[in-house]
This record gives C-alpha cells, structure tokens and sequence, in this order.
C-alpha cells in the first residue's frame, strides 16, 4: 500500500508585509520549527479522516467552550477538502490525466493557531504536495502558490495574499515581486515572480509569539482589502512604502548592514500602526521587544513578531520580557531548500 507523507511549514513575514495582496513586494523566511503533515494512503472511497481539531463531539459544555477558544470554529478538514477539489479541477483544465486509485487523508499541525504564522495555507500546501506524489502529476512551482491561494479566495471566500504559499512552496528565505505588470498568468493562474536568497545573510533573528487565544487572518485582511479597493489614499500608500521597505531590505541583507535591516523592520510596523489597528497587546509585544533594542514587527496578522537582534545577551532579554507577557521565544530553525 503507498503510503505518502508530506509537510508545509510556518512562515515569518520578514519585511514588506502584508503588501502580497495588494501588488507590493515582501521577503519572507521558512520557520521550521512548525510544520503542517498530511499523510495519504491508498483506501477504497476518497475520505477525509477527521484529527482531534475538527471533532463535533464534546464530554461538557465546558470542552466545547475550551475547544472554541483553542480552535476556533473551523478545522483543517474544510482546507483539506477544497484543495482536493482546486487540485481536480486544476488538473481538469490543463490536461492532466488522474488514476483511478482512491485514498484517505489526514492531517496534524503543530503551527500555533491564529498567531499569524500561517497554519492554515500549511495545511493546504502540504495536502497539495501529498496529491502531487500520489498522482504523479507535475504542477510548476510557481503556479503551486497560487493554486493553493486559489483553495482560500475562491473556494472559501477568505481575503489572502501569495506570500505565505510562495514561502511555503519554496521554503528558506525568498524575494517576491507582485507588482502589476510583472504579474504573469500560467495555467490561468496569476504568478508573481520569486527569487530565492541565501538564509546566510540573515543577521540574527527570532520569532515570538503569543500563548493566549489569537484572531484569526481574515479579521484583519478583509477590512483592509475593502479600504484598498475603495482606494483610500492613506491604505494605498502604505502599500507603496511596504514594497519600497522590501527593496531596500533586500539591498541591506546583500550588504551585510545590520542595522539597516533593524531601521526597516522599524518602520514595517510603523506603517502598519497608521493604517490597522493593532490591539493593545499585539502592540505590547512590539514595545517590550523595542524595549530592549531588538527590531520588530508583525510576522503575519498579528499575534506573532519577527526581528533581529544583536548578540546571545539581548536574546536572553527578549525571552526575559516577552515572557513576561505570555509570549514564546524562539530562533527560528529556517529551512532550507531540499
């Protein structure tokens, strides 16, 4: 029996974010200490075996209220389900014969949820993957994000970008360019372009995130897209300055100039705060980092932050204060292409 076992990992937002959805330009890092699996094995229907997040059976009301609090009011199986169906039609329409043979799937995550680390396009990249192995298919990797954008925007009705797809099919440390007329469409997808960096010109970095109950993507995304396609000068704007940021970013990262780099990540939060509002706590996490001369700003929609830091000293002092206020610490473990 084929048993087939894929992953996708968490992503940090580095610099640019969250301009992917609006035409800008981002760098963003693979964080391997999280990851989504999908296992896949021949069976005789197609079925979705259901993980312990999507269970609808609880011992108290208690369980479910505790549930709801950890997992909010989706799963991963509906992610799962629509990247069968985009995965089908995509093949459908460019030609791509499937076997006949059925399969069950499932699913594990250990990305923290509604953080901003991208837990849910893990999900949908990994059961992409998994179904490419099982069929055979060939799909290009630079169609692979957009097709699993495609499971979220048009399947699920969810405000996203490219850029967690694009990181999370190509893993380490890569530049992406969506600006409008560098906007290619393959296979009838939309494709920006994506150059892969070497992790080895990153400064010291790390990842925090907050231990409490976060909010989930779209309650960010969606405002914000209706007031970019209103064309509200300020949100439009902002996005300028965000793929500026990147560019400048990228130069710095060349250069070896630390503390140029620092400055950028700055004014990525900087921009953010005039545009979103940003919570009392996520903007506490922002200032207890600051606090002790780490860079630092969002790593997605909130929840999480990315930074560099200087030495092992100021790292012990980002765990010291961030801790303090229920955050989790990490040097993010940042894969590398295989």
């Amino acid at each position: 029996m084929e048993i087939v076992r894929r992953r996708a990992y968490a992503r940090a937002g580095f610099v640019g974010n969250p301009s992917d959805g609006y035409h800008g330009r981002t760098i963003s890092l693979c964080v391997g200490d999280f990851f989504a699996e999908v296992t896949l094995y021949e069976w005789p229907k197609v079925e979705i075996v259901w993980t312990e997040e999507d269970q609808s059976s609880f011992d108290s009301i208690h369980e479910l209220h505790e549930d709801v609090e950890l997992h909010g009011y989706y799963g991963g199986v509906r992610l799962v389900k629509a990247t069968i169906k985009r995965f089908y039609e995509y093949c459908q329409s460019n030609g791509l014969t499937l076997h006949e043979r059925n399969f069950a799937i499932r699913y594990s995550s250990n990305v923290p949820r509604a953080v901003g680390l991208a837990g849910s396009s893990a999900i949908i990249v990994a059961t992409l993957r998994a179904l490419i192995d099982f069929y055979r298919v060939e799909i290009p990797l630079h169609v692979q994000p957009s097709l699993a954008l495609s499971v979220e925007t048009r399947e699920l009705g969810i405000a996203a970008g490219l850029q967690d797809r694009v990181i999370q099919v190509y893993d380490g440390l890569v530049y992406m360019d969506f600006a409008q007329e560098r906007m290619q469409i393959v296979d009838g997808m939309e494709c920006g372009v994506y150059e892969r960096l070497d992790p080895a010109l990153l400064p010291p970095v790390y990842v925090a995130y907050s231990t409490e109950v976060g909010e989930p993507t779209y309650v960010v995304h969606n405002p914000l897209r209706a007031r970019y396609q209103r064309g509200e000068r300020d949100v439009v704007e902002a996005m300028e300055i965000f793929a500026d940021l990147t560019d400048q970013a990228r130069i710095a990262l060349e250069q070896g100039d630390a503390q140029r780099l620092h400055e950028l990540i700055n004014l990525n939060f900087d921009t953010r705060a005039r545009i979103c509002n940003i919570s009392a706590g996520h903007r506490a996490m922002v200032q207890a980092a600051r606090s002790v001369g780490a860079s630092a700003k969002f790593a997605g929609s909130g929840g999480a932050i990315v930074g560099t830091f200087r030495d092992v000293e100021m790292f012990c002092d980002l765990k010291r204060t961030l801790e303090a206020i229920n955050c989790r610490v990490i040097q993010p473990l940042i894969r590398t292409p295989v």
